[in-house]
């Protein structure tokens, strides 16, 4: 079926209103055509297959697919979602194969596709084709959502249009796919404001006024496999860059070695803009990470306090997750390519299955650098790569269970070895090692000088 959806009927899209997309019967063409969408001057465009128009909390205006059609693809619904603050654009979906033409401007977009299983469909496999190229291959919802079904999935693919046509497609391989939504959004403008602070790694050794570097055992924290150490093989400046880097070990306590740093009482700040260039090591087993945590993490613990011993890896405080934890990137190495965003709270976590994140895939991680992006206000937080917007979080009524991000974070960055999501894909590839992340620079802005 082709849709000819034109500028009078998509032209309302906005952030302040909703609208409800009406098609012609006399716009229905063969069946072989896909259905077009047609951007408005925004260039922004979303559609909540299956369902009504919606508003999502970043106020981004979903489309409604009145479900009209039902040819090729039918459309359901699912009674409860978890693990997202738009609940209301997982619970419809389109199913079987659909094909549609996304008619743009030229340029760079991340189209970011929403997904959610429903309850005892555990290995339904296909793909999703855009632009003609396989870009998510025998792609299965609840694994790719930590093994949950009724979960809410985000993934974002970069996208590319020279010529402002992008052609989207839902292939069976060999099952029928599954869809809830999609956004595609232009990049974001690169106005950083003014900068707070910057290390670009310049100098002959870590500079110790802005970092302090964690000496662990194995298995602190995550069940992780590797000791944490203060060494130029696993913790060096060079050619003007960071090297985290992750080694095979022969000691008796840990297999391998690898290095964390963190700027805990030497750069802590609330609010601003926060941009990690870095290139990630590849391989399964190893799980790098840039992220933050409270600089007084006791401020919402109920059970702790100052007085408790190492809060980090410590069953018995609630420091973690109740003052909260923001990761701006995490790289599992048994999904190739795939990046991940995440928020924890008291009320969001993973212990419960419904900690809010957001993931992209990106060619090349280990062989090209990207600009990782946390913008952070008072009541958002948006996470991006490369000014493409993978992962959003909102403040809400609930307070500190669900917005503990009131008060200062300082920034980490490590290179594990295995533990609890490292080894979740099989086991640790000895093979690869040596493995190293490459920071070419951590940079902060004032969050008031960044264009809306």
């Amino acid at each position: 079926m082709r849709l000819k959806l034109g500028p009078t009927v998509l032209g309302c899209i906005s952030a302040l209103t909703l609208c409800t997309v009406a098609v012609s019967q006399a716009a229905v063409a063969p069946a072989s055509d896909p259905i077009v969408f047609k951007a408005p001057p925004s260039n922004l465009v979303a559609v909540n297959f299956g369902g009504s128009p919606f508003k999502g909390p970043d106020g981004t205006v979903y489309l409604q697919d009145s479900c009209a059609d039902q040819t090729h693809s039918t459309c359901g619904t699912i009674d409860k979602v978890k693990g997202s603050q738009q609940e209301a654009l997982y619970q419809s979906f389109r199913e079987g194969p659909q094909s549609y033409e996304l008619q743009v401007a030229p340029g760079q977009y991340a189209l970011t596709l929403f997904f959610a299983e429903r309850w005892g469909v555990e290995n339904r496999r296909f793909s999703v084709w855009v632009g003609g190229k396989e870009r998510l291959t025998d792609f299965n919802i609840p694994k790719a959502r930590d093994g949950l079904t009724e979960a809410a999935l985000a993934r974002t693919l970069p996208v590319d249009t020279a010529d402002g046509s992008i052609a989207l497609e839902f292939r069976a391989a060999p099952d029928m796919p599954l869809i809830s939504a999609f956004r595609l959004e232009p990049v974001q403008s690169q106005t950083l404001g003014t900068l707070r602070w910057a290390d670009e790694f310049d100098g002959t050794a870590l500079d110790s006024r802005f970092w302090s570097v964690d000496e662990w055992p194995a298995r602190k924290v995550n069940d992780e496999d590797q000791a944490y150490v203060n060494s130029l093989e696993n913790l060096r400046l060079e050619d003007g860059k960071l090297i985290i880097e992750a080694h095979k070990a022969s000691g008796r306590d840990a297999r391998y070695q690898s290095g964390r740093i963190h700027s805990s009482g030497k750069l802590d700040f609330m609010y601003g803009r926060l941009d990690v260039r870095a290139k990630l090591p590849r391989g399964q087993g190893v799980w790098p990470a840039i992220w933050l945590l409270p600089t007084h993490p006791y401020r919402y613990a109920t059970i702790c306090d100052a007085r408790t011993p190492d809060w980090q890896g410590n069953a018995n405080c609630d420091a973690w997750p109740n003052s909260g934890e923001i990761d701006l990137m995490e790289h599992v190495g048994f999904e190739p390519g795939v990046v991940h965003g995440t928020v924890h709270t008291k009320g969001y976590y993973w212990v419960e299955g419904n900690q809010r994140k957001g993931s992209i895939v990106l060619p090349n991680l280990a062989e090209d650098f990207h600009v990782y992006t946390l913008q952070w206000t008072p009541d958002r937080m948006d996470m991006l790569v490369d000014g493409l917007r993978y992962f959003t979080y909102t403040r809400d009524d609930e307070g500190w269970r669900q917005w503990p991000f009131d008060h200062s974070f300082h920034v980490i960055m490590n290179l594990a070895v295995g533990g609890m999501w490292g080894r979740a894909g099989g086991p640790i590839d000895d093979s690869i090692f040596p493995q190293r992340m490459v920071v070419d620079y951590v940079r902060i802005y004032d969050m008031n000088q960044i264009a809306e």
